[in-house]
């Protein structure tokens, strides 16, 4: 077993540990607090050093000792909150590029964001600079750090652009399913749509029990996969040249993943270091502290008004698009299948063909005779269950999407899932995902 650090081995690993951090909080304390100061190059070595600081103090057991939890606390929170500006100076340099639909309000909102970071993180600087000399380490003079010349994002150059995208190999079968994800992104993500700003009072009602890190960092994982195909199997290059609509569509779940990025660290912010649960005395004491320079209400108002709300409002504004590009890029098919015997298109047939049709969510038709209905619509499909029992007609018509068609055959082969009294029966293993959806 290794034996435990006397107190002087473990100093000198403290300050080889902790300088660059300190560095860097010299330096942004060593003036009066001015915003411009934090450019993305900057905020990404705060970020960096406390996450290695972090990680020194976890590996050293800080988490359990009275004299170094404080510290370990300060960092953990600078490490969050300095990813979480990074991420919001990024959008704000990009979203030109990114070519999606913004509001005055959305700007105006994010350089509120930016501003409580950014002030926050000063503090935090000023705290970790106190607690370091309250814990005798060594504090670099501010000389020690030598602020370089970065040019703002918008002032940079943009080179030439001499490699051209190219079409790339299933190109059409990639954007589609990726627009069909982005489809089943919205669908789940409606529960979390508000119009109008939460008070605090309501945003404490909402976190953590409904909205919480865990479930946005699974949104994140998501639309970031979303990216990682577009970027893999449709086009590589650049903003300015190539498909203009595919293009336009990847700003929306670009945007939209940067947001998640951003709440996801706030959350993590909040629930670990800030929300008042399980906690012994002393962390009380500690979170008490940290409430002094990290304001919860202003952390969830950034997290909720500004984050949450710009997540849906930028993911609903990219469905007509999604639906697009996805019916200009479905492989196409028709298929004949026998109707549900004997009790035909009811309740539960409509509902389940429809829902396939809503699972991959290119357009997909019911065709009866000279007349086409919507089959990702219950009501359209009984309105053609009339039309066939009318006319005692036994097998029908689908034309659309050949994902969705395959499908639908499969579950024409059980009857669409009912005995021949109407009752339910198990649906074969392909079609799982329509018992999930009814949960």
């Amino acid at each position: 077993m290794n034996e435990p650090l006397t107190r002087h081995t473990f100093m000198d690993l403290v300050n080889a540990n902790a300088y660059g951090c300190l560095k860097c909080m010299v330096y942004i304390t060593s003036k009066p607090f001015n915003t411009s100061i934090f450019s993305q190059k900057l905020l990404s070595e705060i970020g960096c050093y406390a996450h290695l600081l972090e990680d020194f103090f976890d590996y050293h057991g800080a988490k359990n000792n009275r004299t170094w939890f404080y510290i370990r606390e300060l960092i953990a929170s600078l490490r969050h909150l300095s990813s979480a500006a990074y991420i919001q100076l990024h959008i704000s340099n990009r979203i030109y590029f990114y070519d999606v639909p913004t509001t005055q309000h959305f700007k105006e909102k994010g350089q509120e964001v930016f501003l409580f970071l950014t002030e926050t993180i000063y503090q935090l600087g000023c705290n970790v600079l106190t607690e370091a000399k309250r814990l005798h380490l060594n504090i670099p003079s501010g000389d020690d750090y030598i602020s370089a010349m970065i040019p703002k994002a918008d002032d940079c150059v943009i080179l030439k652009h001499d490699i051209d995208d190219e079409h790339k190999l299933h190109q059409e079968q990639s954007i589609a399913k990726i627009a069909s994800e982005y489809l089943r992104i919205v669908k789940n993500f409606e529960r979390f749509g508000f119009y109008d700003p939460y008070t605090f009072e309501e945003i404490n009602e909402l976190v953590p029990d409904k909205v919480n890190e865990a479930e946005i960092r699974r949104f994140e994982t998501i639309v970031h996969n979303l990216q990682s195909t577009f970027d893999s199997y449709v086009i590589h290059g650049g903003y300015r040249y190539g498909n203009r609509k595919f293009k336009h569509f990847r700003g929306f779940f670009s945007v939209v993943f940067h947001l998640f990025e951003l709440i996801g660290r706030l959350l993590h912010l909040y629930e670990r270091h800030l929300h008042e649960v399980g906690r012994t005395d002393y962390n009380k004491l500690v979170r008490e502290s940290l409430v002094e320079c990290i304001s919860p209400e202003q952390l969830l108002d950034c997290t909720i008004n500004y984050g949450l709300f710009y997540a849906y409002q930028f993911l609903t504004s990219g469905e007509t698009l999604a639906k697009e590009i996805l019916n200009e890029n479905i492989e196409r098919s028709t298929i004949k299948v026998t109707i549900p015997q004997k009790m035909g298109f009811h309740c539960r047939p409509s509902l389940l063909v429809a829902k396939i049709v809503q699972y991959f969510g290119g357009q997909v038709e019911l065709c009866v005779g000279d007349s086409r209905f919507d089959a990702s619509s219950v009501l359209d499909i009984q309105w053609a269950g009339g039309k066939i029992q009318q006319e005692h007609i036994t097998e029908v018509i689908f034309t659309g999407d050949k994902r969705a068609l395959n499908d639908i055959q499969i579950l024409a082969s059980v009857n669409y899932g009912e005995d021949m009294m109407g009752k339910g029966v198990p649906l074969p293993r392909e079609l799982n995902y329509l018992m999930l959806d009814s949960r």
